[in-house]
């Protein structure tokens, strides 16, 4: 038993749908029975959704009785609207990746950087001037190095 507990909390982690707060859901399903499982974040939040449409339940109640916010469920509400039980599942916020240093800008930056004199702003400026695109100078340096380790990484 114990082994598939740990199965299952690793399972969580990977998908990372682990409640962060399971102590929070005092639902009496999670409380009373083995199948409904607080750590389960897809599992409490479908049910939090699940007793204010079906079964009438207020957006506070349902909140407090699953350890939400309102503004909380309200979004997985809308998410479960647009995209059923996947807009339920956890989304990274902010951009993925260099989304501005296209690999034409890189191939500009890596021309600027055989001259070792210039400075990390120069750079910054002259891909500004080329490309009218501003970009912080640490974007730059995280984009080389990451560059440079696909270059040895064997595919």
């Amino acid at each position: 038993m114990e082994k598939k507990i740990a199965t299952k909390l690793k399972a969580l982690l990977e998908s990372d749908t682990l409640n962060s707060h399971p102590e929070k859901v005092t639902d009496a399903l999670f409380q009373e029975h083995d199948f409904f499982d607080p750590r389960d974040l897809l599992q409490v939040k479908y049910e939090m959704l699940h007793r204010v449409r079906v079964e009438g339940w207020s957006v506070k109640r349902a909140a407090e009785t699953f350890g939400f916010s309102r503004p909380s469920l309200y979004h997985a509400q809308t998410a479960f609207e647009r995209e059923g039980v996947a807009g339920l599942l956890p989304h990274k916020r902010g951009p993925h990746g260099a989304h501005k240093l296209s690999d034409e800008i890189m191939k500009f930056v890596e021309s600027l950087c055989e001259d070792k004199t210039i400075s990390s702003t120069v750079i910054v400026k002259k891909v500004n001037e080329q490309f009218g695109v501003k970009v912080h100078r640490r974007s730059i340096e995280r984009a080389r190095h990451r560059d440079k380790k696909k270059r040895f990484m064997p595919s």
